[in-house]
């Protein structure tokens, strides 16, 4: 067996059970040199996510973004319209290149997803303005704008659903959070149809972050060091996934979205993102392989990508019927004395905090290459 068979076989199947493939990167350099379009091709590519470390990681290399660079700096723009420019700029060519995939899915798939400034996770207003400002930038109908599900985000969620602009809600790590936030797109689903808006025309995912929760717990139950704890190490992220897709199940068989379902509107789908196992212990497929569920997407970095091609083990669904045993592991760690509520709330903020330093330190990058040219980029 050749390997592109075996990679067809693996990531078929996944495609195959409702899993959605998404890659979370993006450069100019992997746009232009047409390996987007062949991960299209031969890996079931059908979506692509960014954030704020992606495009530090592309841009502040400054490979591929030299020529639009000199071309900022003559007309010195700020640091801000720099990076705005850059970035959209890099979305729109990536949805135009998944263009035919959101045609060939009716709009389900094919998207491009860009993150608002996450200086603004804290301010409803200030976020929904950014939405609306990169939507129109980018100025394709594949696009999703990124909100974070922070507490200032949920109203603004809503708010932009409402506006008739597809969403992907970012950095989700609780239950509860992600409780509210299929209760913000419903309000906002609500919001479009008084508004005489056409719900079929917007999507939405909910991004529900994976590795970081068994990073955090397992490190604790490290500490504890009991064999009991240890037992423990590497269940509590697929756990808390796993739910998240019965309360997913759960909002959707409700007569709320019947209702809405009837105008035409589609289900928010939950996205397991952060999929890419921070433990070298652990297989590399493991938040891949575990969950497997109809109508989902899993969004993966290349490395996590490559890795399901050449030995996924991809044998059905692996979330509806684990809810007990789901629930059995979370309740084990928190009778440890884990606190589930404290943890979910530090990645929260440690996840928002870590999208503003990316930022930051791309603003710097690109601050140094507009002066480099002679313009003062403040």
């Amino acid at each position: 067996m050749t390997e592109a068979t075996a990679s067809a076989g693996a990531l078929q199947r996944l495609s195959d059970e409702g899993v959605s493939i998404w890659l979370d990167d993006l450069s100019r350099r992997r746009i232009e040199s047409g390996d987007l379009a062949a991960l299209v091709r031969t890996k079931g590519v059908v979506g692509v996510t960014t954030n704020p470390s992606i495009f530090q990681a592309a841009i502040g290399s400054g490979e591929g973004y030299e020529e639009q660079l000199a071309d900022l700096a003559v007309r010195g723009v700020t640091v801000d319209e720099a990076v705005r420019m850059m970035t959209t700029a890099d979305v729109r060519a990536a949805a135009d290149v998944l263009r035919p995939v959101y045609e060939a899915t009716g709009g389900r798939d094919g998207r491009v997803s860009i993150e608002v400034d996450p200086r603004l996770a804290h301010d409803t207003t200030a976020t929904v303005a950014e939405a609306k400002q990169l939507a129109w930038l980018v100025d394709r109908p594949n696009v999703m704008i990124k909100i974070p599900a922070t507490q200032a985000g949920l109203p603004a969620i809503t708010e932009v659903i409402g506006a008739g602009i597809s969403v992907n809600v970012t950095l989700i790590f609780s239950l509860e959070r992600y409780r509210e936030v299929l209760d913000a797109y419903l309000a906002g689903l609500e919001r479009a149809r008084e508004a005489g808006r056409d719900l079929s025309a917007v999507h939405s995912v909910a991004s529900f972050f994976v590795s970081r929760v068994d990073a955090e717990i397992d490190k604790r139950l490290t500490l504890l060091g009991t064999d009991e704890a240890l037992a423990l190490k590497g269940r509590a992220a697929l756990a808390n996934a796993r739910l998240a897709y019965e309360a997913y199940e759960e909002v959707f068989a409700g007569a709320r979205w019947q209702a809405l379902k009837e105008a035409g509107a589609n289900r928010q789908r939950p996205l397991w993102a952060s999929t890419g196992v921070k433990d070298p212990a652990y297989k590399d497929t493991l938040y891949v392989d575990g969950l497997v569920a109809p109508g989902t997407v899993n969004t993966m970095p290349e490395a996590t990508l490559n890795a399901v091609a050449d030995h996924g083990d991809v044998r059905g669904d692996t979330v509806t019927g684990g809810y007990d045993r789901a629930r059995a592991d979370l309740a084990a760690v928190e009778q440890l004395g884990i606190g589930y509520d404290e943890v979910v709330r530090r990645l929260e903020d440690e996840g928002v905090a870590k999208f503003e330093v990316a930022w930051q330190d791309l603003l710097d990058a690109v601050t140094k290459s507009l002066n480099s040219e002679g313009v003062d980029a403040e």
